[in-house]
């Protein structure tokens, strides 16, 4: 797996929707790299398709899964940014 690829990035889902649409809104980057910069076309279209939502439920459900298991906090934190572990038994 590439090294940039190592770690899933992923937000609450309302989260993400609420500021994918004031940035439409603004049409202008308000996080990142870009910051400050008019959005394209496309990447107006990705922010009212909110593409990313796949990763967003599969974060948020590791994550609640490992809380179920017994991790901390911050420890389902990393579980659920890991692409491709299994969750072991709970950590108490």
């Amino acid at each position: 797996m590439a090294e940039y690829n190592k770690e899933r990035r992923w937000q609450v889902p309302n989260k993400r929707a609420k500021n994918y649409a004031d940035e439409r809104k603004a049409k202008v980057h308000q996080r990142g790299q870009k910051e400050g910069k008019e959005l394209t076309d496309f990447e107006a279209g990705l922010r009212s398709g909110y593409l990313q939502c796949q990763s967003d439920h599969a974060g948020l459900y590791r994550y609640r899964s490992a809380m179920e298991a017994g991790y901390s906090k911050p420890d389902a934190k990393k579980f659920s940014r890991e692409k491709g572990t299994k969750l072991k038994g709970g950590k108490k």
